[in-house]
């Protein structure tokens, strides 16, 4: 009898804290998008490496190659390549919905007007990176040396811009359909085939310089191949993609409605960034506190690919679900989500906050940019709680189709609230660089609070689907349920 009891006593506990448990969240859905984010982050880390290890190999040339490369790189994420991703998120809405809506044939359709788009803007893109020395000498007032060589740089990397403008929209047709792992494929071998061309051309052949930009266009030109290769002849596909058409045509305007906020969203917080460098490098104390900026910088970034992994999910999961028709189930996606966040930013700020000295050491041997750094840490790890926040309901927006507001909220909150305090805290009461990080702390905070608002104060709709397109559904299930059901199959019950 007593070891009965025992045995009851144990299983009433293993019951209660199960409940417990369950209450806190959702344990399906939950890892549901923990499966789905793992893979995001590693295939967010590949790309990221790419043109990062041409970086570095282009560095060991030589002080004037390493400047002039970091240059050229970061001149290319701001105007060229955070547009691309940005354009792209219209497909998060567009094919999120779709494929919840069961619409099929509207998923294919959708990624050649956003391709004919991103291609458009590309082309503009190219020619600004073609007088990127004039426009860094002239108008930045760079040194013309490192201005010369990153010029250079930059015109052997004009053809990768537009194998981004295609590999985004791909990367997201796909992500809205939860087809996640062969993207691990399409991203990691064209990363070690990088590594090898990219030390080739730099090293061992008398382009030097130029090598490195040229091993970027290979390496994502073979992304690209690989995932176009694919879907033309994956069977999946078989209802997403019927092949090209002129209809894509007839939707380049309802596309770009989404595809312009989107790219306003990525592009206004991609810069706010970039010219917190640029005032840090008008300080009087500039060779300390461009660096820690810098740091700082590379560091959110570094640090958001775990936000950015779950803001894919949110959003792949908002969409789906509001596309089907179930505002519902997509608020309580939402809510998972960012049950999720709050987990990993506290792991993320945990790491930082005892680590920094050794991850400061990675960037630094200067004692003076470690420790400047080092009181910029308790700011930096609010910044980065902040950051995962927003990146997250940011998602949510991009999957419900809020791009539009969420453009005039990061307008508001990064430049007429964050960076005017930035310049107050840095120059005005000379708080230098920790100043700089507070102001942009601000504009961050703000942020989450605009994004909060318009999350629970405004009505989750999904897009409108014409009775054209519902009739492309009932045909699809009436003719085709056994593939139908296939394409549906996911994790979740």
């Amino acid at each position: 009898m007593s070891q009965n009891n025992v045995e009851s006593k144990e299983e009433i506990g293993a019951e209660t804290k199960e409940k417990w448990w369950s209450k806190m969240i959702d344990h399906k859905e939950a890892k549901y998008q923990s499966l789905f984010s793992l893979p995001i982050i590693l295939i967010t880390v590949s790309y990221y490496a790419i043109p990062l290890v041409s970086v570095m190999f282009a560095g060991h040339l030589g002080e004037l190659e390493l400047a002039a490369a970091t240059l050229a790189q970061s001149w290319a994420t701001v105007t060229g390549q955070s547009l691309m991703v940005g354009l792209s998120g219209a497909l998060e809405t567009l094919c999120g919905q779709g494929y919840g809506a069961k619409q099929y044939r509207m998923l294919g359709i959708y990624l050649q007007a956003n391709c004919i788009i991103s291609l458009f803007f590309s082309f503009i893109v190219s020619i600004i990176w073609f007088f990127s020395e004039q426009i860094l000498n002239v108008l930045l007032h760079q040194d013309p040396e490192i201005s010369r060589l990153a010029g250079v740089y930059l015109k052997f990397l004009i053809p990768v811009i537009f194998a981004y403008s295609l590999l985004h929209n791909i990367l997201r047709f796909l992500q809205m359909q939860s087809i996640i792992l062969p993207l691990i494929v399409c991203s990691i071998v064209p990363l070690a085939i990088h590594i090898g061309v990219a030390y080739t051309l730099v090293h061992f052949t008398s382009l030097g310089i130029k090598g490195a930009p040229i091993a970027v266009c290979i390496s994502m030109y073979i992304s690209v191949a690989m995932l176009g290769i694919y879907i033309l002849r994956a069977k999946r596909f078989e209802h997403t993609w019927k092949g090209f058409t002129f209809e894509s045509f007839h939707h380049i305007v309802s596309n770009m409605k989404l595809a312009l906020p989107s790219a306003g969203m990525m592009c206004l917080e991609y810069w706010a960034f970039e010219i917190l460098v640029i005032l840090a490098g008008l300080m009087p104390n500039s060779k300390i506190a461009t660096p820690v900026i810098a740091m700082s910088v590379n560091t959110e970034a570094i640090a958001f690919m775990g936000a950015y992994a779950l803001s894919a999910a949110a959003s792949t999961r908002v969409s789906n679900e509001l596309g089907g028709g179930d505002s519902t189930k997509a608020k309580h996606a939402m809510v998972v989500t960012l049950k999720l966040t709050i987990l990993l930013a506290i792991l993320v700020d945990l790491a930082l906050g005892f680590g920094h000295p050794t991850w400061a050491g990675l960037f630094t041997k200067s004692s003076a940019v470690k420790e400047k750094f080092g009181s910029i840490i308790p700011v930096l790890l609010v910044s980065i709680a902040l950051d995962y926040f927003q990146g997250v309901l940011s998602g949510v927006a991009r999957g419900v189709g809020w791009q539009s507001w969420v453009v005039w909220i990061n307008l508001a909150t990064y430049y007429l609230v964050g960076m005017p305090i930035a310049c107050l805290l840095g120059f005005k009461l000379k708080l230098h660089e920790k100043g700089l990080w507070i102001g942009m702390t601000c504009g961050l905070a703000c942020q989450g609070v605009g994004l909060l608002f318009l999350t629970f104060l405004t009505k989750w709709t999904r897009a409108d689907f014409t009775s054209e397109h519902k009739d492309d559904i009932e045909e699809v299930e009436v003719q085709q349920p056994r593939q139908i059901k296939s394409i549906l199959r996911s994790p979740l019950p």
